[in-house]
């Protein structure tokens, strides 16, 4: 059998270092045909000393790291990592780059007809309406990583989409599901950092926080399926231990059910469609008798609703969401500007710029260059 050639992108983050996990263990079906990282060279080199890729890039670095292998080419820059998946010739791409920078190797993919395994949930959220019909005109497939939409994806594996009511995306909630909405004007960025459930990188983890990661979900959810706004529903599930559920028109309800564990769905889409075996630690059914299930409270997540009304405006209206987010995020992890805010902020970014139809990649970039000056206008105005 041939080895399948992934090419992970994030590499040394959390869903990067996972997938490479698995593929130690399945040398046998995979090799590492190509990695890339932000900055992070000695972590890159060490990886790439272990599964020596054909290529490697860097985004923020130009040299070379020490110690990569004399065999791996080296490239560096935004423009490296698409000259490093042509010289690799990967069959997967598993893109786990955070944010809008993704976006150039998910449309790189999509356009050869590759398989795009996607933990970069902001290429759908900015691009979807462009994306999608690229896919279908390549061939391309999309598999999606994170665990809610690969929840879905595996219950309406077989399924005629126009017999779903509607799905479930579930959310833990995130560190403040409990506290006093009074206190959420005191609340640090370490506290935000400390995800009941995961562990992710900042930005996802405020997002977690926010439940601007769900909101993405929504819209992601909503070009990744072919579903309707009225068909996707929010949940929180404190437990995260239901993925996510799909309900169909006769009543019938499934659901996808482990203990959290990324690397489930990264070996389901990297393996995709066969299954095969993996080291996971086994569900309990006793353990887990008593699972909970609450209401979106939209004043304690107001980025849920936002998320409904971006899918109502349409056109780039997600490449603005996402820009905003991105850039109010990072003013918050700088202590810039308080918790409360980053939505706030989001929200009236949103609905200060009328929505712009999407032709191709420079509108989406144009968008996202718009919704990162108006997030910072709006900072720089509050003072």
């Amino acid at each position: 059998m041939r080895k399948r050639r992934i090419a992970i992108l994030g590499s040394t983050g959390s869903v990067g270092s996972n997938a490479l996990r698995i593929v130690a263990d399945r040398r046998d079906r995979f090799e590492v045909a190509c990695l890339s990282a932000n900055s992070r060279g000695d972590e890159l080199a060490r990886q790439a000393a272990s599964f020596l890729p054909a290529s490697a890039a860097l985004t923020a670095c130009r040299d070379r790291p020490s110690g990569l292998p004399t065999t791996t080419t080296f490239h560096h820059g935004a423009e490296g990592i698409l000259a490093a998946l042509e010289e690799s010739a990967p069959d997967v791409v598993l893109n786990a780059i955070t944010g809008a920078a993704g976006l150039a190797a998910s449309e790189w993919t999509v356009r050869r007809g590759l398989t795009l395994a996607l933990a970069n949930k902001e290429s759908l959220v900015m691009a979807g309406s462009w994306l999608m019909p690229m896919a279908r005109a390549s061939g391309a497939t999309i598999l999606p990583v994170d665990s809610e939409h690969c929840a879905i994806h595996q219950c309406l594996r077989g399924e005629d989409l126009a017999t779903v009511r509607r799905i479930h995306l579930t959310a833990s909630g995130g560190p403040f599901r409990t506290r006093e909405l009074a206190t959420f004007s005191s609340i640090t960025v370490e506290e935000a950092m400390k995800h009941p459930t995961w562990s992710m990188g900042p930005r996802i983890t405020v997002g977690s926080a926010t439940m601007m990661n769900k909101a993405f979900e929504v819209v992601e959810a909503h070009w990744l399926f072919g579903l309707e706004a009225d068909r996707i529903q929010v949940v929180v599930h404190p437990q995260s231990i239901v993925h996510s559920m799909v309900e169909f028109v006769d009543g019938s309800m499934m659901a996808q059910l482990g203990l959290p564990d990324m690397r489930v769905p990264i070996l389901y889409c990297l393996a995709h469609p066969d299954r095969i075996p993996f080291d996971f630690q086994p569900f309990d059914p006793v353990r887990w008798s008593r699972l909970e299930f609450e209401p979106v409270d939209p004043a304690r997540y107001p980025a849920v609703p936002l998320a409904f009304e971006v899918l109502a405006r349409g056109g780039d209206s997600g490449a603005v969401l996402n820009a905003a987010d991105e850039e109010l995020t990072a003013q918050f992890l700088a202590g810039r500007i308080p918790f409360q805010a980053i939505v706030a902020t989001v929200e009236r970014v949103v609905r200060s710029r009328p929505a712009r139809a999407v032709q191709g990649v420079d509108d989406v970039m144009a968008a996202d260059a718009d919704g990162r000056r108006l997030a910072r206008e709006l900072v720089h105005a509050a003072g």
